[in-house]
């Protein structure tokens, strides 16, 4: 199945434009922090100034080191095409050319011609394209004949350009606004204030990146307090306290905005701040021309210590907790940066076992195929667990992901928010229907609170990675070094449940909303058009459906610039909890454990899960087929065939724990079945012809 979606007839074209320190290199960066970029440094260093030498050399460092740097003439660099390019910035390209010109005291118009040149190969550019340049009107202009030289040609180009791209964002003290289209998307300094609803957070970059949050509401402006919350400023950490009291960015997050940490040889952390780093370019008219980089925080696991919940509020996490491990509490390495948890390729099931159940299928006492599908479960189940006949089944785990969304405030879903938390008790009690059908399959039930917007019992919320995750239509769901703690509190999850002696697990899904960041995954990662795509969940009525479908169309757009990235589009347009299943079934699969898939929301993240470990897909099997049209699309590209189909869309895990027994069934008939030789019946081949 094939649907066009969000398909455009040229590539995406970005003009990012902001003051000097406001923040804009760094945000451009956290677009394309995780491809292979081909980034485009247009200064002229100045061999006889060292202290702005060791300003390029600072921001040279927070790059990723799969970029390419390219540090000649901008128009010779664009000549030759390349995947992804990040052009910074336009401010020092123009007074390099001026100075090539000796032109400061001349009239407009002297470079022209290369300003022409540029507007020319940037409106046929062919490849994704940032372009990062200063916003003159946000700078300090000297009211000299050269200042509004500079400040002339630059406003022009700079209006010529957006004219061109296909989206322009405005960064202001760390706070970036899109601007084309006309839809503000950014808050880069919501975590370090405690008084912004709805969720804001801020996002971090792996190698010292820009904070890209969001602010919670698009519907109203609210203030921005300077404040440092109570709950940062009252940590043992003084470096995250520090921090939180800076006006750049994501600072009160800890989130790496400038440098990196430098480990001394001793192991030891590098201090919580960085020296300031700057965009390689001339210090040239006031500073207008050499924008800065944001300073660098260098502690970017506080943004895992304090989460925040869709009130803003710091959420601390549980000693011992996976949060509490990336926030370097006691007991944990604190580390400078999020870890960035690999899955790697995987390898399937033993196909030398297979072989061999299908070779006892063969002698078994019944005609070859005559029990369809639970001949092939059972030689799936042998290949797992590497053993002809397969064992039954002797401790299948359910695992309930619990986890609030902030679109659900915007009328997504027929239930309100505080339904997931009263699931929740309800799982703990054993009152929901996956309690009742995990009994009568004879497994078990976990829960798990991933993010539910409230305070759960400690036992389940070890790894709660945060309260509620953003509004994924006007902001990112997670930061980066949430997505990292999300994923690895799956993984672990996992492991735990593995080491337990775990033989089967299910992944189960307890979150109202939840099925608008599923859709959007599958949508994206299909190319299906959200009309398409597009479910009642949990019944909305027409009005509500249309709310959600124009959240999910919002949400997918704003995946676009990340649909090649299985962790950047996660931290974008799932949840924590859809990213901590994702981390749960990759590392199921690596750990060589059989997964019955359930419903849309679980399969959603299964799709992700399979691009972070490729094969991993080999190890499912799918449960159900959920009444969701999205639920379809996914299991299409996944190439997996449902068990049972019977109109079921509750999740929790209960359509895969329905299907359980049939596959209990299908061992049973490999491992308990007597053979022709067994009972003395005759084979086919045995059969005389009639009159020999």
């Amino acid at each position: 199945m094939s649907h066009s979606a969000q398909s455009t007839d040229r590539p995406l074209r970005t003009l990012v434009l902001g003051g000097a320190r406001s923040g804009k290199s760094a945000f451009a960066e956290q677009l394309v922090v995780s491809e292979a970029v081909r980034y485009i440094a247009t200064a002229v260093p100045d061999p006889g100034d060292a202290d702005f030498a060791e300003r390029i050399a600072a921001h040279r460092v927070r790059r990723p080191g799969n970029w390419t740097i390219v540090e000649h003439d901008l128009l010779e660099a664009l000549a030759e095409l390349a995947s992804v390019t990040l052009v910074d910035d336009l401010g020092t390209w123009l007074t390099a050319r001026i100075d090539a010109h000796d032109a400061w005291e001349s009239p407009r118009g002297t470079v022209a011609s290369e300003m022409d040149a540029l507007v020319d190969i940037v409106a046929t550019y062919p490849e994704r394209l940032i372009i990062v340049s200063p916003e003159v009107g946000f700078g300090v202009v000297p009211a000299t004949r050269s200042g509004r030289l500079f400040r002339d040609e630059l406003g022009t180009l700079n209006q010529r350009l957006a004219q061109l791209c296909d989206e322009v964002y405005l960064v202001v003290a760390g706070q970036a606004i899109q601007v084309k289209p006309d839809r503000a998307i950014a808050s880069a300094a919501a975590l370090a204030t405690s008084g912004l609803g709805g969720g804001a957070v801020v996002d971090s970059q792996v190698a010292g990146g820009a904070a890209v949050g969001t602010a919670a509401e698009s519907s109203a402006t609210q203030p921005v307090s300077n404040q440092v919350p109570t709950d940062i400023a009252a940590t043992a950490d003084p470096s995250v306290a520090q921090a939180a009291s800076t006006s750049v960015a994501s600072a009160a997050a800890g989130v790496a905005v400038g440098g990196v940490a430098e480990a001394t040889a001793a192991g030891t952390a590098a201090p919580a701040t960085a020296p300031d780093t700057v965009t390689e370019g001339a210090a040239t008219m006031g500073g207008a021309a050499a924008d800065s980089a944001d300073g660098g925080v260098a502690d970017s696991t506080a943004a895992a210590a304090t989460a925040v919940g869709s009130t803003g509020a710091p959420v601390a996490p549980a000693a011992g907790s996976t949060a509490a491990r990336a926030a370097g509490q006691p007991g944990a390495a604190n580390l400078s940066k999020p870890a960035r948890i690999a899955f790697g390729p995987v390898n399937g099931p033993d196909p030398v076992v297979r072989a061999a159940a299908e070779a006892r299928q063969l002698q078994l006492t019944k005609p070859a195929g005559a029990l369809g599908r639970l001949e092939q479960l059972a030689n799936w189940v042998a290949a797992c667990q590497g053993v002809c006949p397969p064992r039954q089944f002797e401790r299948a785990r359910i695992v309930v992901f619990a986890g609030d969304h902030g679109v659900a405030r915007h009328g997504v879903s027929a239930y309100p928010s505080e339904v997931t938390a009263q699931m929740v008790g309800n799982f703990l009690n054993g009152g929901a229907a996956v309690n009742v059908l995990a009994r009568l399959a004879d497994a078990t039930v976990r829960v798990e609170d991933i993010a539910v917007d409230g305070d759960t019992a400690p036992e389940i919320s070890r790894h709660k990675v945060r309260r509620s995750s953003g509004s994924i239509d006007r902001e990112d769901a997670l930061t980066e070094a949430e997505v990292q703690t999300a994923l690895a509190a799956g993984a672990a999850i996992a492991d735990e449940e593995i080491d337990s002696g775990a033989d089967l697990l299910i992944a189960g899904d307890m979150g109202i909303g939840n099925t608008t960041p599923a859709t959007v995954l599958i949508a994206a990662l299909t190319d299906t058009e959200p009309v398409v795509a597009v479910g009642r969940g949990t019944g909305v009525d027409d009005a509500g459906w249309i709310r959600k479908t124009a959240a999910i169309r919002d949400a997918m757009w704003r995946a676009r610039p990340v649909i090649k990235d299985p962790v950047a589009l996660l931290r974008t347009a799932s949840g924590a909890d859809l990213a901590a299943m994702a981390g749960f079934l990759a590392r199921a699969a690596a750990r060589r454990t059989p997964v019955i898939l359930d419903g849309v929301v679980v399969t959603a993240a299964a799709l992700v899960a399979d691009q972070l470990a490729v094969g991993a897909r080999e190890w499912w099997i799918a449960g159900h087929r959920s009444s969701e049209p999205s639920h379809t699309i996914a299991l299409e590209r996944l190439e997996l065939e449902p068990l049972v189909e019977m109109n079921m869309r509750l999740g929790e895990g209960s359509g895969a724990v329905t299907a359980l027994p049939i596959l209990r069934a299908a061992i049973a008939t490999l491992s308990e079945m007597a053979t022709f030789a067994d009972a003395g019946v005759s084979t086919a081949d045995a059969a005389e012809p009639a009159g020999a």
